[in-house]
């Protein structure tokens, strides 16, 4: 199991591939190549989550859907 610091490095380093245009990022010798925004937003939200878990908190989310009704 990893330690909270090296989570917290994983997600900041996700978080900064997210503002570039580039779709690869290494951690510890080994580099994961995203095929698009949402595969990394995913990675980003599961590290979020597992962070939470390590601290002892929970992440609740409110999904919010709409429909004209047509």
């Amino acid at each position: 199991m990893h330690t909270l610091a090296e989570l917290q490095t994983q997600l900041r380093r996700l978080q900064d591939q997210r503002a570039t245009p580039e779709a690869s990022v290494g951690y510890d010798g080994s580099e994961v190549t995203y095929k698009t925004d949402s595969q990394l937003a995913a990675a980003i939200a599961d590290l979020e989550s597992r962070i939470a878990n390590v601290e002892g908190r929970q992440i609740r989310k409110v999904r919010i859907t709409t429909s004209k009704g047509l």
